[in-house]
């Protein structure tokens, strides 16, 4: 029998400020062969820590492949941890089912990477915003009005009435995106999961609905998680930054200390290959490291970035895992460069 989210015992030592946290989380895929023989495992998240405090924005970031997605719906208990936890609010919800899964999933709300993907193409935006309050067991119907209004009222979906019974297909990809983004916050979540939120809009609207999450966040003191790969934005949306790479999180630390300062090899290799306006940068594109992600069926012994590293330390790198260092205060590392305490990664100097 499943237990009810608001009896489970909390803890006796609990962080208020802390909304959640991700413990040693392990987020592994069996293979079979024709679906009966165990031949191995997908290893998408590995040794996974950090923590996300109420209000606060953080960025997850890394290339196609790197885990981002499978953590993600780790979070939202889509997946189901292989091995570690995942606290919200002090409570171990890892392995919530029924009532208490229904109510833990009241408080995170989600917004998708495809706005028209993620809309059923035969309702009414007023029935898309009505359903999660009927399925939570809102019964007011003046109440569940009052609350789509407002919803709408704040994605700046106004006049309200011209939208109500418009169908996804009848409406602008930013449009669409912010309807995902009423639904997101109509039951008024701790929580926002954004998964690449902007990739699929016109650049003319990426920046409005940035800024929409932000005011969001800010008005509700929202804690958000933002997943992208585009380095380009995360300045303009989170405080801090989470960088993954073949489902591990190799450097952790504030927007504006990461920019000036990346540590780890694979971070520097990101921002060189992000887009930037200006001619100059084409020079950079030497320095990104040759090679593709690891098999994460079969993933490199010691640093899984090993195998592109410029830096590999041979003898080391190849063959230990690095921990989390800490060079700089706040600023998490998992490389061996600075296991002498190092606070500056080498090739830096390279970027220009």
């Amino acid at each position: 029998m499943s237990t009810d989210l608001k009896n489970t015992p909390t803890p006796s030592r609990t962080d208020e400020d802390i909304l959640l946290s991700v413990e040693d989380l392990h987020v592994w895929f069996e293979l079979k062969k024709w679906g009966f023989s165990h031949v191995g495992w997908v290893r998408a998240v590995d040794k996974v820590n950090f923590q996300l405090k109420r209000g606060e924005a953080i960025a997850i970031v890394g290339e196609s492949g790197c885990g981002k997605s499978s953590l993600m719906k780790t979070l939202l208990l889509l997946n189901r941890p292989h091995k570690g936890r995942v606290i919200f609010e002090g409570r171990d919800i890892s392995n919530l089912k029924g009532r208490a899964l229904k109510q833990f999933r009241a408080q995170v709300g989600f917004v998708q990477q495809d706005p028209y993907g993620a809309l059923p193409p035969f309702m009414p935006v007023h029935r898309i915003l009505d359903e999660p309050l009927v399925i939570n067991g809102i019964k007011n119907k003046k109440e569940r009005e009052e609350r789509i209004r407002n919803a709408m009222q704040e994605v700046a979906l106004t006049p309200v009435d011209d939208f109500l019974n418009k169908y996804p297909h009848m409406l602008s990809g930013g449009q669409q995106q912010r309807v995902v983004i009423a639904r997101a916050m109509i039951l008024e979540p701790k929580l926002l999961v954004a998964d690449e939120p902007v990739s699929m809009l016109d650049a003319s609207v990426r920046v409005e609905i940035l800024r929409l999450l932000r005011k969001l966040q800010e008005e509700h003191n929202l804690s958000v998680m933002y997943i992208t790969h585009d380095l380009s934005t995360v300045r303009y949306f989170s405080e801090r930054i989470f960088v993954m790479y073949a489902g591990k999180l190799v450097e952790q630390t504030h927007i504006e200390e990461l920019l000036d300062n990346p540590l780890h090899p694979y971070t520097n290799a990101l921002l060189t290959g992000t887009s930037v306006p200006d001619a100059a940068n084409a020079k950079h594109i030497k320095h990104v490291p040759p090679g593709e992600p690891p098999s994460l069926v079969n993933p490199p012994p010691g640093c899984r970035f090993h195998p592109r590293c410029e830096h590999v330390i041979a003898g080391k790198c190849d063959v230990e895992e690095p921990p989390d260092l800490e060079p700089l205060p706040g600023h998490l590392v998992n490389c061996w460069l600075y296991a002498d305490g190092q606070t500056r990664y080498p090739g830096l100097e390279a970027r220009g």
